[in-house]
C-alpha cells in the first residue's frame, strides 16, 4: 500500500508581526530576518497520520510532496528524519502564489509522474492564507472521494475510516480506496526524529522536479487576483482611573466604561 502525503512550506506561524516583512509590490508578506520556514502544521499531523497507518498496517509507503517556489531542505527533510521513504519537492516560481489552483495542478501532476497511491493525506489547511482549497481540487481533479478534518484515520478492507471532528463533538465516516483525506490538529504532533535519524536525513537528497517536466494542466486566467495586502496595525493605550477616594475613583471607571461603550447601563456587555 501507498500513502502520498502533501506537504507545504510556510512562514512560521509563530513569527512575530514585527519581524514580517510586506513586500507591496508583489502583495505577498515575507519573513525577514533569521526566520525560517516550516512545513505546514497541519500538514505535519497528516504525515504524523500516515505514519501511525504504517505502524498499524505495517509494509506502507509514505511519498511526501510538496509544491513551491524554493525550499529550505533543512526544514524539508524533517520528513524523511521522522520516516518519510520518499520526499519530492515541485518548484517553480509561478508556485509562489496564494491562488491554490496552481498548486494543486503540479500536485496532480507530479502524482503522475511519481506515482500514484491508495491515500493522500493533506493537512486541513495552510497557515499562510488558510484556504484550505487545494485537497478538494485534487479530489476533483484526481476523481476520488474526500473525508474531511480527521483526527483518527484507519484503513481496513479496502476502505479508509476517520473520526471527523465536529463543532460539539465527532462522527464517522469511511468511503472506499483510493481517497483523500484531510487531517486536523486534534490528531496530534508530528513526532521528534531522534539525533540519528536527523543525521541520516541530512545525508539523503530529496528529489527535486521543475514544474517544466510535469506538463501540469494549465490554470484559468480568470482567477480572483490580491488588489491589496495589508499587516494590520494594532494599538494600545493605558488610562490610570485617579480619584480622592475609593468610591469616587469607582464612579470615575463606571462612567469611563459606559462612555466607551465596554459596558452598558443595564449590566450587559
Amino acid at each position: 500500500m501507498r500513502a502520498i502525503v502533501c506537504l507545504k512550506q510556510v512562514i512560521d506561524p509563530l513569527t512575530p508581526a514585527t519581524a514580517l516583512v510586506l513586500d507591496a509590490q508583489e502583495k505577498k508578506i515575507r519573513a525577514g530576518g533569521n526566520s525560517p520556514p516550516v512545513i505546514n502544521g497541519f500538514d505535519e499531523q497528516a504525515l504524523e497520520a500516515a505514519l501511525r497507518l504504517r505502524e498499524a498496517l505495517g509494509g506502507l509507503e509514505i511519498v511526501c510532496l510538496a509544491a513551491g517556489e524554493r525550499f529550505n531542505l533543512d526544514v524539508m527533510k524533517r520528513a524523511l528524519a521522522v520516516g518519510a521513504d520518499q520526499l519530492v519537492l515541485i518548484q517553480d516560481p509561478s508556485l509562489d502564489t496564494w491562488d491554490p489552483h496552481p498548486i494543486a495542478a503540479a500536485l496532480v501532476a507530479a502524482i503522475g509522474h511519481v506515482g500514484d497511491a491508495d491515500l493522500i493525506l493533506c493537512g486541513r489547511q495552510g497557515s499562510d492564507w488558510d484556504h484550505g482549497l487545494v485537497p478538494y481540487v485534487l479530489s476533483e481533479a484526481l476523481a476520488r472521494p474526500i473525508l474531511t478534518l480527521a483526527k483518527h484515520v484507519a484503513v481496513a478492507d479496502g476502505r479508509v475510516q476517520i473520526e471527523r471532528v465536529l463543532a460539539d463533538g465527532s462522527m464517522t465516516m469511511s468511503c472506499a480506496l483510493p481517497a483523500i483525506v484531510t487531517v486536523t490538529s486534534e490528531l496530534g504532533a508530528l513526532r521528534m526524529p531522534s539525533v540519528s535519524a536527523r543525521l541520516t536525513a541530512a545525508r539523503k537528497q530529496p528529489r527535486q522536479i521543475p514544474l517544466a517536466e510535469l506538463a501540469a494542466a494549465p490554470v484559468t486566467a480568470n482567477a480572483p487576483q490580491v488588489v491589496d495586502l495589508a499587516i494590520p496595525v494594532i494599538g494600545r493605550s493605558c488610562s490610570f482611573i485617579e480619584g480622592p477616594d475609593g468610591p469616587s475613583a469607582g464612579r470615575v471607571l463606571a462612567e469611563t466604561l459606559l462612555t466607551a461603550g465596554i459596558v452598558r447601563p443595564d449590566g450587559e456587555r
